[in-house]
């Protein structure tokens, strides 16, 4: 979703092809040639293939020079430590909390309170560092923040217990605020709207389950 924000934001030419990870077909021999690791999204950009959400927004940053800070070398320090943070920090721990509160069968107990604990950890930080700047690299609108937009939207699933349990936001307000301003943008509506023109897999059934948790077929 971030990536589709950006290509949307800066309204760049390009042609979304689905892969239904529900089906596996992330797994399949095609795709993993683009990204070994078999994780969306990819982007193909002529003879340039890049994977990794992250790294396909500071790619497309570099090459439109839209939503990325100036070339300073302590604008450019704060770019790197925050879209690292997000790639390293918020995206693992929130996606073990969801994985192991949500999913995973029993004993889980110490695996929940870690990567819960963890979780909350990493979003105190956003949120600490969002209630001292309007964006997270001050008062522009970046590349980052679609980075943590991609995450946020996910907020109440992580650490809550539903995708509509709003009470975590108590905790977060300064996150909810950058969410909520993101998505009134019109390039937001359009991201979202992409997903609408293609079907996929609904069922969480044993095959999804296969195919997004490999180790269970291992």
């Amino acid at each position: 979703m971030k990536v589709a924000l950006f290509l949307e934001e800066a309204g760049l030419d390009y042609e979304a092809l689905p892969v239904d990870t529900r089906k596996g077909e992330q797994h399949e021999a095609a795709f993993a040639a683009l990204n070994p690791n078999s994780k969306v999204p990819v982007i193909v950009d002529a003879d340039v293939t890049v994977f990794d959400s992250n790294a396909i927004l500071m790619y497309l940053g570099a090459k439109v020079g839209k939503f990325m800070p100036d070339s300073s070398a302590k604008a450019q320090g704060e770019l790197l430590s925050w879209m690292m943070f997000v790639a390293s920090g918020i995206g693992p721990y929130s996606g073990q909390a969801v994985h192991f509160r949500h999913f995973a069968p029993e004993p889980k107990e110490y695996a929940v309170a870690r990567y819960l604990y963890e979780a909350k950890r990493h979003w105190a930080i956003v949120e600490a560092r969002l209630a001292q700047h309007q964006w997270m690299l001050g008062d522009t609108y970046s590349v980052v923040d679609m980075a943590v937009w991609g995450w946020a939207r996910m907020v109440p699933f992580v650490i809550g217990d539903s995708p509509k349990d709003i009470t975590v936001w108590n905790e977060y307000p300064n996150v909810k605020r950058v969410l909520d301003a993101i998505n009134i943008r019109p390039a937001a509506a359009r991201a979202e709207a992409i997903r609408d023109r293609h079907t996929f897999k609904a069922e969480f059934d044993e095959e999804a389950k296969r195919a997004m948790f490999r180790h269970i077929a291992a």
